[in-house]
């Protein structure tokens, strides 16, 4: 059988290789159409079954034969297959964000929900959310509407949990976001559909705020295997579309989701990275050796041009390496993590891993000028251990040797 997904833009997506690679099917097209091509896609595709992503989640309904009771109510399909007659729709969008939602412990039973958006997806979180018990839901639109408030009431609605239906934040504009959730006092909980990158502008917001949240891999893996379910005319529990889901997202994450080795100099970030990187099978960067590579010797560097010059070259070479480098495990420089965008472009794709010794455990050389003696180290310390801290999704400390650190890194990962 032949499949495919339907969409505008397709770069960003990872259903080719959650078909091709880990459900095992032989072709999976990706179709990306103009608006006015949609009736001529119909009328001549030789697929047999396709997802359908934004924005044609519910400008495909009037081109199909039938839709079942579930994209009835919700308004918007995601899943199409041929049957005799024509094309046949469903929402599986509905058992991925379902799940991701119960797997994520965000509450929804008796919260405020404001949805991001008024497209297809933001009508299947209406009904989810709806379905989990929400007591009050608002879609936020860019105007006001019967069926929507406006960005600018949002902030006044009492949302408890956000849900970000719209593409903002998607790759490759990463750094855009579709709120400021420092307008949003109350939040206990924010979820972003965009999968890529793992971790949004908006999710990345939400954790250095201290508002549990969760972005939409697992959504996607879910609605895939719910997918395929029904491509194939075959019947599916919840516990087996969880089951084969959780499988596709460990595997998706392990392929796209970078360690990141954050600490202060001479910790052993290099020598636990290339460790870690081997047990992983994966590619290794220095941030220091790969900038060594342009800039010479580092500490020559800072010594003729200045610490900021540092930084600057540090932060480009980091941008640079960030895009390219997936499922990776990257040692970054000490100071590394202090710069805004450094922490946001590490983020994106990036589980970060901070590991700490004590100074009576370390030596000092010259070739680290801002940390060659123990006081200068501790000083260091003492201004960047809050910094390390909020940002580290793990802290790794007390260990004897960098296999030490290792093995309990990769026992906190579950690998």
């Amino acid at each position: 059988m032949k499949f495919g997904l339907l969409g505008e833009k397709l770069p960003h997506s990872y259903s080719k290789r959650i078909f091709e690679a880990l459900l095992g099917h032989s072709s999976y097209d990706l179709i990306e159409l103009k608006r006015e091509a949609l009736a001529t896609f119909f009328a001549t595709t030789d697929l047999d079954a396709f997802n359908v992503t934004v924005p044609y989640k519910t400008e495909v309904l009037p081109l199909l034969q039938g839709v079942d009771e579930k994209a009835t109510r919700i308004g918007a399909v995601n899943a199409v297959r041929r049957e005799a007659g024509g094309f046949f729709g469903t929402n599986t969008d509905y058992d991925g964000l379902r799940l991701l939602l119960r797997q994520s412990g965000i509450p929804i039973r008796g919260k405020t929900v404001l949805i991001l958006g008024t497209g297809g997806t933001s009508k299947t979180a209406a009904a989810v959310c709806a379905d989990l018990g929400a007591g009050k839901i608002f879609k936020v639109s860019r105007q006001k509407s019967a069926t929507a408030i406006s960005y600018a009431e949002a902030p006044g609605a009492g949302g408890q949990v956000i849900i970000n239906t719209t593409p903002v934040g998607m790759y490759p504009k990463t750094q855009e976001t579709p709120v400021d959730l420092a307008a949003f006092p109350g939040l206990c909980g924010v979820v972003d559909v965009v999968y890529n990158p793992l971790h949004t502008a908006l999710t990345q917001q939400a954790k250095e705020l201290g508002i549990p949240a969760v972005s939409g891999l697992l959504m996607l893996a879910a609605q895939a295997v719910a997918a395929e379910a029904f491509f194939l005319g075959k019947k599916i529990t919840d516990s087996e579309i969880a089951a084969r889901a959780e499988t596709i997202e460990r595997k998706l994450r392990k392929e796209t989701e970078s360690l990141i080795l954050i600490g202060m100099p001479s910790v052993g970030k290099t020598t636990v990275g290339q460790l870690l990187a081997q047990k992983r099978n994966c590619a290794f960067y220095d941030t220091d050796a790969e900038l060594e590579k342009t800039i010479g010797s580092i500490s020559d560097f800072i010594r003729a041009n200045g610490e900021e010059a540092f930084r600057t070259a540090e932060s480009n070479l980091i941008a640079d390496l960030t895009k390219t480098a997936r499922g990776a495990v990257i040692a970054t420089g000490g100071g590394a993590v202090l710069r805004d965008e450094n922490r946001r472009a590490l983020s994106e794709n990036g589980r970060v891993i901070l590991l700490v010794r004590g100074a009576e455990s370390l030596s000092f050389s010259a070739d680290r000028p801002l940390s060659d003696t123990r006081e200068k180290w501790e000083a260091l310390w003492k201004k960047r251990e809050p910094v390390y801290r909020k940002f580290a999704d793990i802290t790794v400390s007390g260990f004897a040797t960098p296999a030490e650190a290792c093995n309990r890194i990769l026992e906190e990962l579950k690998e």
